[in-house]
């Protein structure tokens, strides 16, 4: 796997950043353009979902899920 990708995210009106493998942000931008959304919103969906989960680690969990569906 390549190095880690920051990116920028806009959640609940705060920039915050998200450090992900570029795999998993391939399955989030594929899993957002399927659910007709944006990558920002998606996220902003996993973060509400999340529970006491760091957001790295729920959104790469996600990704998980959707490649292994």
């Amino acid at each position: 796997m390549a190095g880690l990708k920051k990116r920028s995210v806009n959640l609940a009106g705060h920039a915050t950043s998200l450090a992900l493998e570029p795999e998993f942000w391939t399955v989030l931008e594929n899993a957002a353009a399927r659910e007709g959304s944006s990558l920002a919103g998606l996220i902003q969906r996993i973060d509400g979902a999340r529970g006491e989960r760091p957001l790295a680690s729920a959104c790469r969990v996600f990704a998980l899920n959707r490649a292994g569906s």
